[in-house]
């Protein structure tokens, strides 16, 4: 029986009446927060792109997720985040209830946090670890000004993050100012766009969606740029859990000292 796991119905489970004990993660980002709310053990799925919980069985990419597999595991609880890649008719097919792990800013993550941890009887270890993330952006040095950031999600074909992305509340957060050309999380633009918008620093990232660029200076389409360049890792910085906050700190110290 397929059942979505909204607001209200987690408030209808306490941790005395219902406790998941057999996760298949299929949103990698969720990953990280269900390692450091210590339920690794519970985990008996996961997507190939995730690191944490060794001894659990990959189940295929999160874009491509083996149905049977899953299904032989017989979780009761799917990680999931969106109905993109893992359909309701596939949902339907497996016996365990849906939550939907897909944060957009850094108060989602906290927010999705809480509740993730309700249904695991993990809701002390949440309140830590929340407060943790908390802690965190109370490091945040205020800068003079604030540079004009873009961030390039791939550079063939050239996509830049949108300000639906989590990375434009990061990179809001850190102090800077992101700039894109629209609302969406992901944007499909060209490098005279770039050059109009003239970014004071340009983030690219490298990892799968990005594999081999060429690094943007070397590029002779921005010889007109005069920014300042940072490249990341995609896995940690695409992924909304708590690494979001480390790059938050880590993005403040550049933007204090890029020129």
């Amino acid at each position: 029986m397929y059942r979505l796991l909204a607001a209200l119905l987690l408030l209808l489970f306490s941790t005395t009446s219902y406790a998941a004990d057999r996760i298949v993660i299929l949103a990698p980002a969720a990953a990280d927060i269900i390692d450091k709310l210590g339920a690794a053990e519970l985990v008996v799925g996961k997507t190939r792109n995730v690191t944490e919980f060794p001894k659990a069985q990959q189940i295929g990419s999160h874009i491509r997720p083996n149905l049977e597999l899953i299904t032989a595991l017989d979780p009761d609880l799917l990680i999931i985040s969106s109905n993109r890649f893992f359909s309701h008719e596939m949902a339907e097919k497996i016996n365990a209830d849906i939550f939907f792990y897909n944060p957009t800013r850094l108060a989602e993550i906290l927010e999705q946090t809480r509740d993730l941890a309700r249904l695991i009887g993990r809701e002390q270890q949440a309140l830590d670890l929340i407060e943790m993330q908390r802690e965190k952006l109370e490091k945040l040095q205020p800068l003079v000004e604030s540079p004009r950031v873009i961030y390039e999600i791939s550079e063939v074909p050239l996509t830049i993050a949108g300000s639906s992305n989590i990375i434009a509340d990061m990179i809001n957060t850190a102090g800077g100012n992101f700039i894109s050309g629209g609302n969406r999380k992901l944007l499909r633009f060209n490098p005279e766009a770039v050059l109009a918008l003239q970014p004071d620093i340009y983030i690219w990232q490298v990892g799968p969606m990005n594999q081999q660029p060429t690094p943007p200076r070397e590029r002779g389409q921005y010889r007109a740029l005069q920014s300042a360049y940072l490249r990341v890792e995609q896995l940690q910085y695409s992924r909304a859990n708590t690494l979001s906050f480390d790059n938050i700190l880590a993005l403040n110290r550049f933007f204090s000292n890029y020129k």
